[in-house]
């Protein structure tokens, strides 16, 4: 089973996370706002990770450490389970459209980290988190879980619409990467033998 449970407690947040990456897209997820939530949620079904949220934050000051600190664990429990990355696709990668939005996101699963976000929001807020945050989630994802991703809104006018293809693209580009490959073998899938370096 390519699964792993990560906790992360700091005088900020206390995140708990559970992930199962050959799973049915089961979620059960609580982080106290609730369209990070609906967020989470849609990244877990399309990304066929069954996924468990606990998170307790600073919510009275904002929602940053949260959203970030949610990242971090997620990417941590992601990095865990795949382990030494042995038979996996590697690369993934997708288009989502959603009404008049296109967005696409591609995945390298290399062990070196890096994000290309080329994303914008006409609102400063959808529902009462700042759209700011976006990018500090996916980032904070994107580090711990030592993936390259390349992040794009192509066309689009709906704040909404916009980040929900943008979660839906990584969770369908991931899904593909980390998948087994039966071609593959039990090698990590790079020339060196090993990824990362």
């Amino acid at each position: 089973m390519r699964a792993a449970t990560v906790e992360r407690k700091t005088r900020e947040t206390e995140i708990f996370v559970a992930l199962e990456l050959d799973g049915a897209g089961d979620y059960d997820i609580e982080t106290g706002i609730g369209f990070f939530d609906h967020m989470l949620e849609a990244f877990a079904k399309h990304s066929m990770i069954d996924l468990k949220i606990r998170a307790e934050g600073d919510l009275h000051i904002d929602m940053h450490h949260t959203v970030e600190d949610v990242g971090i664990v997620m990417g941590q429990a992601a990095a865990k389970a795949l382990g030494d990355c042995a038979g996996i696709r590697r690369f993934g990668a997708a288009y989502i459209p959603m009404d008049e939005t296109l967005s696409r996101a591609a995945v390298d699963i290399s062990k070196r980290p890096y994000l290309v976000w080329n994303v914008g929001f006409s609102r400063p807020k959808i529902g009462e988190m700042d759209t700011e945050l976006f990018k500090e989630w996916f980032h904070a994802f994107a580090t711990n879980a030592g993936i390259c991703l390349h992040v794009e809104n192509l066309y689009g006018d709906n704040s909404h619409h916009i980040i929900e293809s943008c979660y839906k693209a990584l969770a369908r580009a991931f899904r593909q990467a980390a998948e087994i490959d039966p071609r593959a073998g039990e090698t990590p899938p790079s020339t060196k033998g090993s990824l990362g370096g």
